[in-house]
């Protein structure tokens, strides 16, 4: 899968159309956002000399020897997965679109071989490890990944369609063409998809004079959700920081960049393709693309340094010298940032990721010496002091528990407060009109309750309050909820734990005694079970408490946590 790197793989603007009417009778495949990602990076010639999908052959001799059968480095694997149904349907020669997720025409795959990974082999090699429970990308690998795949050659009729920061994504040819007009030879490139601050352009200047060299920096463009803020808001906060440096020594590019967080072997395939963006030397940390980064050494994945040895004993291959990431902290002592490693200190400041979010959501001062106020003001845009946050309370238990009741008194405060939108989703008015169609299976009840967190995650993300009263019986979807609406907000899992017993004493609705006399099926607690929740922020029997009195629990909750002021 080979060709001349100057060649494209995106075709002639006039071969274009021909393409276009041939896909119309060709069977389409529609590409993954992941897949989206390897695609693109085909196409624009990130991946040189990768012209196409690999085929077994390839596959085989990177996993074993970390080189194309040429003998040229490439430690990555790069097929195009599909499902076992699909591949049964095709054969050798044939030809197939590739299509974003609406459709569009990218590129014509022509078939070369189909075959199937061998994920045991793939996993212990680039992850060094067959072991998927603390390993994203081996979870990914043996549960997302198709067990066919296609190798063959590309003919690209577009890249995909980016709308978001369209200047900042430049392709290897057009970086190239930057830096020559720039007169840089020599650039030093950054991978990152964390947020930057002071410490890191302190960091990223002294790699660059340790490499006489200028500065590519250039972040994930990871948008798999349209609407998600936080994107936005990095890419801002990474337009200011390169602001922060003289004139003409860093560029800013975007990559479509789908991690396998393979650690060592990771670090050199991004080396490869920073080679390929027109860089001569490439930053990497001691661990660099671990999916523990961020944790104490002692927890870690891959051993510590092991990423820059194995990018340093190729650089010969490659041609892309490794520049290690040196640390720095804030000295208070000499009101200065010092490279951690030469020069222990017990004077030096830092604030974590973790202790950085903490402070912004509680609306903390964020010191000048630790991030820029032009970082620190995007910042505050998705992460706004709780006060201004959107948030779910989530009330679950048995019917006739009081959930229901105590969401309609929350409403009425929250109205008389009008400090924010709010939205009612009651158990069986999200039953009515937006699940009629659905059972009472575990299956379809865990789809209900995965509708009504979809619903209260948009409330949330647009900075309203949702205020769910489902049954919600099952752990698994209640996690799930929790999940999504926790990236947008706030989240609050209210247990109602009224015991059954009383819960069938009130029996207003009459379910539990048509239940036990066995005229319906589906009831909670009499032929369903009920999981209680393993971990919620708020216990509250009504056995013998008012709705009143249950609700000013939650809202002193709410005040204590920031919610409301």
């Amino acid at each position: 899968m080979q060709n001349d790197h100057s060649e494209s793989l995106l075709v002639h603007f006039r071969r274009i159309e021909a393409l276009r009417a041939e896909a119309l009778e060709l069977v389409s495949i529609n590409l993954s956002s992941r897949q989206l990602c390897d695609l693109e990076l085909l196409l624009n010639r990130g991946f040189y000399p990768l012209s196409g999908y690999m085929n077994q052959d390839e596959y085989l001799s990177v996993l074993e020897t970390m080189h194309l059968p040429d003998g040229t480095v490439w430690p990555m694997p790069i097929y195009l997965d599909i499902p076992d149904s699909l591949a049964t349907s095709l054969k050798q020669g044939q030809r197939v679109a590739l299509n974003d997720q609406e459709g569009f025409l990218l590129a014509i795959l022509t078939i070369e071989q189909i075959w199937k990974p061998q994920k045991k082999l793939e996993a212990s090699s680039v992850y060094g490890t067959e072991d998927s429970s603390g390993h994203p990308g081996i979870r990914h690998l043996f549960d997302r990944v198709g067990s066919s795949c296609l190798g063959g050659s590309l003919e690209g009729v577009s890249l995909p369609i980016h709308y978001d920061f369209r200047h900042l994504r430049l392709s290897p040819s057009e970086t190239v063409r930057i830096f020559t007009m720039n007169g840089w030879r020599r650039v030093l490139g950054f991978h990152t998809d964390d947020y930057l601050h002071c410490a890191h352009r302190e960091m990223v200047i002294n790699a660059a004079r340790e490499a006489s060299a200028a500065i590519f920096l250039q972040p994930v463009a990871d948008l798999t959700d349209p609407g998600a803020l936080n994107y936005y808001t990095q890419i801002r906060c990474y337009q200011a920081f390169t602001g922060k440096f003289p004139p003409n020594m860093i560029q800013l590019g975007l990559t479509p960049f789908a991690s396998r967080k393979a650690g060592p072997k990771e670090a050199l395939w991004q080396a490869i393709m920073r080679k390929n963006f027109g860089c001569s030397h490439f930053m990497v940390a001691e661990d660099h693309a671990d999916p523990l980064t961020g944790s104490s050494q002692e927890k870690r994945f891959y051993p510590y340094g092991q990423a820059q040895e194995l990018v340093a004993s190729f650089s010969h291959k490659t041609g892309i010298e490794m520049v290690p990431q040196r640390n720095m902290g804030y000295d208070r002592k000499q009101n200065r940032y010092i490279v951690l490693e030469e020069n222990p200190s017990e004077d030096v400041a830092n604030i974590s990721s973790r202790e950085l979010q903490r402070k912004l959501i509680e609306g903390e001062d964020i010191p000048t010496w630790f991030s820029y106020p032009e970082i620190v003001d995007e910042l505050q845009c998705s992460f706004p002091p709780r006060s201004k946050q959107g948030f779910t309370i989530f009330l679950t238990g048995y019917s006739g528990s009081g959930k229901s009741t105590i969401a309609k008194v929350l409403l009425v405060k929250f109205m008389e407060m009008c400090d924010r939108p709010v939205t009612l989703l009651d158990g069986d008015i999200v039953r009515k009109n937006l699940s009629s169609e659905l059972s009472f299976s575990r299956e379809h009840r865990n789809l209900n309750i995965t509708r009504i967190g979809f619903v209260a995650s948009e409330i949330t993300k647009n900075g309203g309050i949702a205020l769910c009263a489902p049954i919600a019986p099952y752990e698994e979807s209640r996690q799930a909820n929790r999940e999504l609406i926790s990236s947008y907000g706030g989240y609050i899992e209210v247990y109602v734990a009224t015991p059954l017993e009383v819960c069938e004493m009130r029996d207003r609705k009459g379910l539990y005694a048509k239940a036990r006399a066995g005229k319906v099926k589906g009831v909670t607690g009499i032929t369903d079970p009920y999981i209680p929740p393993s971990n919620p922020e708020l216990t509250i029997d009504t056995s013998d408490i008012t709705p009143m009195e249950a609700v000013q629990e939650i809202m002193l909750y709410l005040e204590e946590q920031g919610y409301i002021v």
